[in-house]
């Protein structure tokens, strides 16, 4: 069973909408992406779909997720289930339902690239 984020960094999750995601290849700097939370799980998705530079980066599985000034090692595992993958969708529309790239994120190239985030 995967370790799981603290209730206050849930919590933080649940609000940011942005965070950085630094990966083994590249751990120098960070990517900017979205995050969000279904039923205390964490999420993130390339919005360039398979071809995105830290989703191509982050292929060994680990990474660091940025949060403000916090740094935190966390595991990345692909999502093929259809139903976590619609919630995930969902998550995203609601939390950014006020930009104009939400539905960017929601395309069916983008699907493929759900992860989920487990700290280490």
């Amino acid at each position: 069973m995967p370790r799981t984020f603290d209730a206050a960094t849930l919590g933080i999750l649940r609000i940011t909408s942005e965070v950085g995601i630094r990966t083994n290849r590249h751990p120098d700097r960070a990517v900017i992406i979205w995050i969000v939370v279904v039923d205390d799980a964490v999420f993130v998705r390339s919005f360039r779909g398979p071809k995105g530079q830290w989703y191509a980066a982050a292929a060994d599985r680990q990474a660091t997720l940025e949060i403000g000034d916090r740094q935190i090692p966390v595991r990345i595992t692909p999502v093929p289930d259809p139903d976590t993958i619609e919630a995930v969708s969902q998550a995203f529309l609601a939390k950014h339902a006020a930009s104009p790239y939400a539905k960017e994120m929601v395309r069916a190239e983008t699907l493929s690239t759900t992860l989920r985030l487990d700290p280490l």
